[in-house]
């Protein structure tokens, strides 16, 4: 679809409680509820900074606050999804021998916080979020590039797209509890060959380890993942969506009994609102749900 930017001077508007900034080094765009965060430093493969970590949490609490934003994309400008920590910060880092993010904790957004203590952390956060986010892997996801990626709900890449954990080639563990997600998307055979020997695989190999969930030529990776967005913005309940997220995330910290307890709870509740009564509406008359 057309995506239409955003002003960056936005976060005053209802519901929204995070102070406007100035966006350089992030693109927040949003076009028929669906939400597009494009990584925007495609000189250097959209190489993470500490600005970029601020920018990107930004851009993602204002999709979160929004009740217009049914599905966020996350991509990256230019050949790259994102190549990375930035390798002149790297130099810093070992000439120093101290690491350094970079980013000013205290006035940091929080999206997805709140919800779990296990959530409200780096990355993890994406879990606490009510949208799902789709992944759309225009070309290298290296070392944090990969955490951003496997934080994701979804995951889309280009055919040919270069993914790697780069950490044990650089004397790094594994970043941002890269393995606690890896296993669980992976497995712990692909996750170990992954994590240790952090060689390249391909978005087509990636997709038989079940790691992205579809390879596109590249040209149709923005297309096939709009229209992918596009259930989200059209078909199914944002309720039910945002319920079954917050389900899904909870019963890999949980057991099956709880998981079943709180299924049924959450169907006792859903049953009396407008959404069901819409959903099973729209499935009677044969047309499409108004949610």
């Amino acid at each position: 679809p057309h995506v239409t930017t955003l002003p960056v001077a936005l976060g005053h508007g209802p519901g929204r409680q995070n102070p406007a900034m100035e966006l350089k080094v992030v693109r927040y765009e949003l076009a028929h509820r669906v939400a597009t965060i494009t990584l925007d430093r495609p000189d250097r493969l959209n190489a993470w900074t500490g600005r970029m970590h601020h920018e990107y949490r930004w851009a993602m609490a204002e999709a979160e606050a929004d009740p217009e934003v049914r599905a966020v994309v996350v991509t990256g400008a230019g050949r790259g999804f994102c190549a990375g920590a930035d390798s002149r910060a790297l130099g810093g880092h070992a000439a120093k021998g101290a690491y350094d993010s970079g980013v000013v904790e205290a006035d940091l957004p929080t999206p997805g916080y709140g919800v779990r203590p296990e959530y409200d952390h780096a990355f993890a956060f994406h879990f606490g979020l009510t949208v799902p986010v789709i992944a759309a892997i225009n070309g290298p996801a290296a070392g944090v590039g990969l955490v951003l990626a496997c934080f994701a709900d979804v995951r889309f890449a280009a055919a040919g797209a270069k993914l790697t954990t780069s950490a044990p080639r650089l004397g790094l563990p594994a970043e941002y509890g890269l393995s606690w997600v890896l296993p669980r998307l992976v497995g712990a055979g692909h996750a170990a060959d992954l994590l240790l020997s952090s060689r390249v695989v391909l978005a087509e190999e990636a997709a038989t380890m079940g790691l992205v969930n579809r390879v596109v030529p590249p040209e149709q990776l923005l297309p096939a993942t709009y229209e992918y967005a596009r259930i989200f913005a059209e078909e199914v309940s944002p309720a039910s969506v945002a319920a079954a997220k917050r389900q899904l995330y909870a019963d890999l910290h949980g057991d099956v009994g709880t998981a079943v307890a709180e299924s049924e709870r959450l169907l006792e509740a859903m049953v009396r609102d407008p959404g069901f009564t819409e959903g099973v509406a729209a499935l009677t008359e044969k047309r499409p749900p108004r949610f």
